[in-house]
């Protein structure tokens, strides 16, 4: 009985190849039905598992991993009147504020306060324009991820002391130093000379805005050159070891005694986290798979009707021949095994072809963007999977109409 089926799956797929070499053409636009319903649900998928990595991916990079920022205002989409009376609500934030957070720490959080601000980066005839320039402290690298590829960051000492020393990335090493290492090179910045200590690893983009023009110096030398910021920007985080919610609500508590605020009285600072991020990006993820479910399975059923009609088509030419093939003894398993096969074999074959153009498509749009849009292993499989299941679901009523054919009546047609 065991040999008996695995004769009928070999016959029937014999016949299915057979089948579709002699129809190429019905067999490749029911296949283009099938790629393209699969490289819809291969897109839609992979696009938004690439957009919630990338989410993740920018937010790790910006901010850090379990990372929150301190800051006097955090909230983008505010009206005017909103933004002004937010702003005189919020008092910016000063280095006596951070001061007294490092001396409430107890060692549950660490914290790097920083300042940015755009300024020019010289070095002999070469000029980098607008580098964000950061002024911070020692603990910065701590907090976020920031991988010095060459040298090293500044230390404790020369954060206490304001020394004169810098750290920069990709885009303004190669713009200043094009044919040399920028190690313990000298740049200017505002008028002021900075020894360049060490440099950051290609980080590529966040949110369309580059990652490698930064330069970090001691929050001492930048106020130094630059003058007191208007505010600053807390980064803060667990130690190693430490809990993330218990690093976040001592600097939440720790900042509102510093603002002596009264219990039930509302906050006058922000706080920024990578989860709010993460948050939004989720939502908007899962309003996007909310309509995108729905055009993936209208996709796919428009490939089973296109599927069913090219087989039913293929059935009813090869009437008379399953007549005889009937009347000479082959069983009515192996006629529905043969039709189900041509089905699934078009359909696979379109499934491949889909998840190919997807890729193919996917790679240039990651390319373009800097996105990762690589179709996952789990996604290829679901894609081959949904394929063959349109093959069957497509291939089950002219398989059933093949094997119920009159015999006497189906030798008769000509």
């Amino acid at each position: 009985m065991r040999l008996g089926v695995v004769q009928i799956v070999i016959g029937a797929c014999q016949e299915a190849v057979a089948a579709a070499r002699a129809n190429q053409l019905r067999t490749a636009l029911a296949a283009l039905a099938t790629a393209a319903a699969v490289a819809t649900m291969v897109l839609v998928v992979s696009g938004l598992d690439g957009f919630a990595r990338y989410a993740r991916e920018t937010g790790e990079r910006t901010f850090g991993s379990d990372t929150f920022v301190l800051a006097q205002l955090a909230t983008a989409q505010l009206s005017r009147r909103e933004l002004e009376e937010r702003l005189a609500r919020n008092p910016p934030i000063r280095r006596a504020d951070t001061r007294f957070l490092d001396r409430v720490a107890d060692d549950l959080v660490r914290y790097a306060p920083t300042a940015q601000r755009g300024a020019d980066v010289v070095a002999g005839n070469r000029s980098f324009e607008n580098a964000a320039v950061n002024g911070t402290t020692f603990a910065l690298p701590d907090i976020r991820v920031i991988d010095v590829s060459e040298g090293r960051f500044f230390s404790e000492v020369e954060t206490t002391q304001a020394a004169q020393v810098a750290v920069i990335g990709a885009d303004v090493a190669d713009a200043l130093f094009p044919a040399t290492s920028a190690l313990n090179q000298r740049v200017r910045l505002a008028g002021r000379a900075f020894e360049v200590i060490g440099m950051v690893a290609r980080q590529g983009q966040a949110g369309g805005v580059s990652l490698d023009s930064y330069v970090y110096i001691p929050l001492g030398a930048f106020e130094r050159a630059f003058g007191a910021p208007a505010t600053l920007q807390v980064f803060a985080r667990a130690p190693a070891g430490g809990e993330a919610s218990i690093a976040e609500s001592r600097a939440y508590a720790s900042m509102r005694a510093r603002r002596q605020l009264a219990p039930g009285g509302a906050d006058t600072f922000d706080i920024i986290t990578p989860e709010a991020a993460r948050t939004f990006v989720l939502v908007l993820a899962t309003r996007i798979s909310a309509a995108a479910l729905p055009l993936s399975l209208m996709a796919l059923l428009a490939a089973v009707v296109v599927v069913t009609n090219t087989v039913l088509v293929s059935v009813t030419q090869r009437t008379r021949e399953i007549g005889i093939r009937r009347a000479v003894g082959a069983p009515r398993a192996q006629i529905l095994a043969e039709v189900l096969a041509e089905s699934v074999l078009t359909a696979v074959i379109g499934g491949v072809a889909g998840i190919a153009a997807a890729s193919a498509l996917l790679a240039g749009a990651s390319s373009a963007f800097n996105i990762p849009l690589t179709p996952s292993w789990a996604t290829t499989a679901a894609a081959c999977a949904a394929a063959a299941a349109t093959g069957l679901v497509a291939g089950y009523l002219p398989a059933r109409k093949a094997a119920q054919l009159d015999i006497v009546a189906a030798m008769r047609t000509e």
